[in-house]
């Protein structure tokens, strides 16, 4: 093989490896084509003149007919092939995960994976941005002085931290507490839409910048999304300050306050409403 058409075959198999990462997005074989790949991948004979001037080609299929073929994929995601996806309660979900090693850096310097906790069938799921170093230790979302604070703004509502569920975007610390990277969102993000679909909340608390624009897919700052519902995923979505934050800043107590208290408005209309 020459060195132009090793380049193209290194080329393809990186983008689409990116493309299926990063877009979460399946391949289907009825989608690609790749003439001259296979061969020159598989076989150990030296090419001949024929095979050096072939190169992959890439041809695309419509939406509407992708969607037909949903049961054909060329290459399978990590996501599809790992165990977690059958599980059929959140404690063999957690047990499935413990040894995530999808980030490198991440499950290196972690002590242990902080799934979540609460009750399992909660009507309200909070989401923070990522454990710190507290929860890393015990285990547990929001442990430390902000957790204290969680606890403190839904008991003002009444709440208990025992019947809702509290759980992060990333399930494992940072290291120095810096800020979730993209890659470490998009790897753990499927965690988390499992565990809203396993749980099946009537709402959601997303508390901080991360948390709210990795579940609206958005980049809009926290400010313009507070104090009013948004949809994610068919369930409705209150978006707020991290209890962190009001540490650091007490004067957004006050709107945090006025959030916390449209999702308590909202719940008792909807268990109004279905009772």
């Amino acid at each position: 093989m020459n060195k132009k058409n090793s380049k193209i075959i290194d080329d393809t198999l990186n983008y689409l490896k990116f493309y299926k990462d990063y877009k979460d997005y399946s391949i289907y074989k009825d989608e690609i084509t790749i003439s001259g790949l296979s061969a020159a991948l598989n076989t150990k004979k030296t090419p001949g003149k024929n095979q050096l001037n072939e190169s992959p080609t890439v041809t695309y299929i419509p939406e509407q007919k992708r969607q037909i073929n949903l049961e054909s994929p060329v290459v399978k995601s990590s996501i599809d092939s790992e165990s977690w996806i059958n599980c059929n309660s959140l404690e063999s979900f957690a047990n499935e995960i413990r040894n995530c090693p999808k980030c490198e850096i991440l499950s290196r310097t972690r002590k242990q994976v902080v799934f979540g906790t609460g009750n399992p069938k909660a009507d309200i799921v909070v989401v923070g941005e990522a454990p710190g170093a507290d929860e890393d230790v015990q285990g547990k979302p929001f442990v430390g002085r902000a957790g204290k604070l969680l606890t403190d703004i839904l008991s003002a509502i009444n709440f208990s931290r025992e019947e809702v569920y509290i759980c992060n975007i990333l399930k494992c610390r940072p290291p120095e507490n810096r800020n979730p990277l993209p890659d470490e969102i998009a790897n753990c993000e499927p965690y988390l839409f499992k565990q809203l679909e396993m749980i099946k909340p009537m709402l959601i608390l997303a508390v901080g910048t991360f948390a709210a624009q990795t579940l609206l897919k958005t980049k809009e700052p926290l400010g313009k999304m507070r104090g009013k519902f948004h949809i994610c995923n068919g369930i409705k979505m209150m978006v707020t300050y991290h209890p962190a934050a009001l540490l650091r800043n007490p004067n957004w107590k006050r709107p945090a306050w006025e959030d916390v208290k449209l999702l308590r408005m909202e719940y008792d209309k909807l268990k109004n409403l279905n009772n």
